[in-house]
């Protein structure tokens, strides 16, 4: 007997798409993991006061450095003798150097190469130490103990030592000099933070699941070792810079770091020795905007190391 009721259609099963075990293990166990790092290390820093005074003084910094003009319309480097070691006065509110200078512009304009040398000095060693770092702890065996035994001989020689004489035998000096010598010393740091932090990266099951897919050890190397190693390697870094900044007004002030016709607030610290008695706010006003400097850098960077170290993150 014919049925009525109107034919059932075809129910067409589509399978879902499995992923692979190395997109799963990259979602996880790599993205996720990051994610987290980085998100909860912002929820931490942005709840401290110590964060936002030395990010507004950093960026205060940067400002003065970039746009001097907008703080100061006076040469910094017109002499007149008549104003030596004058105090201040109209429009020149930290008066004048023995040479007539006026202070403030100096001070002003002295913290383009101040901060220049610094800035270059870590972007190399970091770039440097990060290259060098993770190929010697992700390859491992004999190219491992030869850079490590290269790091070790650097690492020996005190920073600022090494670039007193490097320096001294260098005709032409600027800040890309001044930078580069700094560099050369200073890259061993980085790179044993990088090589340990590699080291332990690289016994994660994303690496494991990489090598069993056939995936290059260069690519994983590039695309999930090293982005889950540079954690303690930006909190060296930005400790670092303040260093850097201090070096290089070591080297001016000796005499041996950027020529006398620059501007930096370590040739003023040296130049000012000569008045520290007659008048002492010369040597103070340079030193002041140095100390600042400095202290902001590495406040910054306690900051970040607090907020990224895994111990402290477990403490919270």
């Amino acid at each position: 007997m014919p049925s009525n009721a109107a034919p059932r259609s075809a129910t067409h099963y589509v399978a879902p798409i499995e992923e692979t075990p190395l997109q799963a293990v990259d979602q996880v166990n790599v993205d996720e993991k990051t994610r987290s790092l980085w998100t909860d290390a912002w929820e931490s820093m942005r709840r401290r006061p110590t964060f936002w005074i030395s990010a507004v003084l950093i960026l205060l910094i940067l400002v003065v450095a970039i746009a001097p003009g907008l703080f100061s319309h006076v040469d910094p480097r017109a002499a007149n003798l008549d104003y030596s070691d004058e105090g201040p006065r109209a429009g020149h509110p930290l008066g004048y150097t023995r040479q007539g200078s006026d202070v403030y512009a100096r001070m002003i304009w002295g913290a383009q190469n101040s901060l220049l040398v610094g800035l270059l000095a870590t972007v190399l060693v970091t770039i440097v130490g990060i290259v060098v770092g993770a190929i010697a702890g992700f390859y491992g065996g004999w190219l491992d103990a030869v850079v490590s035994r290269i790091a070790d001989i650097f690492f020996s020689i005190p920073t600022v030592l090494g670039a007193i004489v490097i320096m001294s035998v260098i005709p032409q000096r600027n800040a890309i000099t001044v930078s580069l010598v700094l560099a050369v010393f200073a890259w061993p740091q980085i790179a044993r933070i990088m090589r340990g932090a590699v080291l332990s990266a690289k016994q994660a099951d994303y690496v494991t699941a990489s090598a069993a897919l056939g995936v290059s050890r260069f690519q994983t190397l590039v695309k999930h070792v090293i982005p889950n190693s540079l954690a303690p390697v930006i909190v060296v870094a930005t400790v670092s810079l303040g260093t850097f900044i201090v070096a290089e007004a070591t080297l001016s002030f000796l005499g041996i770091g950027l020529p006398p016709s620059a501007l930096s607030w370590g040739l003023d610290i040296g130049t000012a020795r000569t008045s520290i008695r007659t008048n002492p706010s010369t040597i103070f006003w340079p030193s002041a905007a140095l100390s600042i400097t400095v202290l902001a850098f590495l406040l910054l960077g306690d900051v970040v190391r607090d907020a990224l170290d895994p111990k402290a993150r477990a403490r919270r």
